[in-house]
């Protein structure tokens, strides 16, 4: 086993607001920074391989304009301005390739940017590269990638989780103290808790998908990931936006995540409520992670929190809706790429029919597990089963959003696991697609709900040395609550 932890020293080692700080002040140019990043890519990615494009060029370029902007003692474009970042090869740019980690978009140039790295840009913030995933975001553990493993920097016969293992990855070994994500059944949370780093989805819409590629467009959701609560907020401030170009973009401010996590982190949780979720303790849990996450349930007592049962009845049934709810916007969104309109093309050599070329390009450019959601969803909409199953998921989706609703009604945010174990070795469930499906049982709820959540660290499990990661669950548009107890939750624990 070699392990690949955060640097203990050195500008790698320090966290955004930290970096943000001596970047302004003049103490440390974001030159220096990026530098730092890059030559920590540099050092370990040949390992991990968190990154499917390094853009080294185009990230110290930026940091030039931050520092001159410093040295010139002009005004910055956000609070993050210098401070390089990591962003998930799902979002289009114009000056790196997009591909989605399929070989379907091998070599694919965006002629825009997606709204999130629009926003990015003009924060000032420095892209070091495209990060690794599964294939179209379809994955547990980033072994669907059509291009490389990414490892787990805790042990690197490990897993990092998925889809965004690239991103979590680049954050747990020191190579960016910032991420982006997707999360469309836990894509952020899961890796941030595999990683013992913080990884949030928004409430859904705030966040704009405009440039995002989609898998399942009623679950896809941009968020930041970092390694504290206060740089992912930080971060979070930056990517919301409304977006007229994104049709489910909501027009509603901000909740005042930055200030909520700066006011967590003096630690009281008096008069909060906090639920914890009855179909959660689930005796195929491993028992590391159940005492790690009843230790941490106890740590927010002991912050004055009141912790308070609450049931859930249909959260035993969100694996079925999810995934034919899932796959069946997959079989929609991914029909574009035929070779004909989008994508990688085979067979043109003039000897096929245009049917037989998309065929031929589909299974070139689709890895298994994408063709298998593919098939699972263009069954579930067929004539004959579309009522028996698809609509019904959307039926039992909606009474998940009620158990939502009822429970909230009750306490202010609700905590669980991320994961029922900790990060499993690579190969390990990669031949049994149902155990995969099963591993993000504890994150699907939300998305199909559209509320936000956080993954956070909650120490590591005694039986396995690895991160546990806590799940925090808020209200739509309460993104807020859930930056409040997790500073608290993180600073009791520093």
């Amino acid at each position: 086993m070699t392990e690949y932890t955060t640097p203990t020293s050195g500008l790698t080692s320090l966290s955004a607001a930290e970096l943000a700080e001596k970047i302004h002040s003049g103490e440390v140019t974001s030159r220096e920074v990026t530098q730092a990043h890059l030559d920590r890519i540099a050092e370990t990615d040949e390992v991990l391989g968190a990154f499917l494009h390094v853009g080294a060029e185009e990230a110290l370029a930026v940091a030039d304009e931050i520092d001159a902007k410093v040295a010139a003692g002009e005004e910055l474009p956000s609070a993050l301005a210098g401070v390089p970042v990591a962003v998930k090869d799902l979002f289009v740019t114009t000056d790196a390739p997009t591909t989605a980690a399929s070989k379907m978009l091998e070599g694919y140039m965006s002629p825009y940017d997606a709204t999130v790295v629009q926003n990015l840009r003009a924060a000032g913030v420095p892209i070091l590269g495209k990060t690794n995933l599964d294939e179209f975001a379809m994955g547990s553990s980033n072994e669907n990638s059509a291009y490389k493993l990414t490892r787990n920097p805790h042990d690197t016969e490990r897993t990092p989780g998925g889809s965004g293992g690239g991103t979590a990855a680049a954050l747990a070994s020191g190579q960016a103290p910032l991420g982006i994500g997707t999360d469309t059944g836990g894509s952020i949370r899961q890796p941030a808790a595999l990683t013992g780093t913080v990884g949030v989805k928004p409430t859904y819409g705030t966040v704009s998908r405009y440039g995002m590629i989609a898998a399942a467009s009623s679950l896809d959701q941009g968020g930041p990931s970092a390694r504290t609560v206060l740089d992912t907020a930080l971060l979070h401030e930056v990517i919301a936006s409304h977006d007229a170009f994104d049709a489910t973009s909501v027009d509603t401010p901000l909740a005042p995540v930055v200030a909520a996590a700066r006011e967590g982190a003096a630690g009281d949780l008096k008069g909060t409520k906090i639920g914890v979720v009855k179909q959660f303790n689930r005796p195929g849990n491993q028992p590391g992670v159940q005492a790690a996450i009843t230790k941490a349930y106890d740590e927010l007592a002991n912050l004055g929190a009141e912790i308070i049962e609450v049931d859930c009845p249909h959260f035993d049934d969100v694996m079925g809706a999810y995934y034919i709810i899932q796959t069946s916007e997959v079989s929609s969104n991914l029909s574009r790429f035929d070779g004909m309109r989008y994508g990688h093309r085979g067979g043109d050599d003039g000897q096929h029919s245009a049917n037989e070329v998309m065929a031929i390009s589909r299974a070139e450019g689709f890895g298994d597990e994408v063709k298998r959601r593919i098939m699972l969803g263009t069954y579930a909409l067929s004539v004959g089963y579309y009522d028996a199953y698809y609509l019904q998921a959307q039926r039992v989706r909606a009474l998940i959003a009620q158990d939502f609703t009822k429970a909230f009604e009750q306490v202010d945010v609700i905590a669980a696991p991320v994961t029922p174990t900790t990060a499993f070795k690579l190969g390990e469930k990669v031949d049994d697609p149902l155990a995969m499906y099963n591993f993000d049982l504890f994150t699907l709820p939300l998305n199909l709900a559209g509320l936000p959540g956080m993954s956070l660290p909650a120490g590591f499990a005694e039986d396995t040395n690895l991160p546990v990661g806590l799940q925090l669950m808020a209200p739509a548009f309460k993104d807020d609550r859930l930056y409040r107890v997790g500073a608290a939750f993180e600073a009791a624990r520093a």
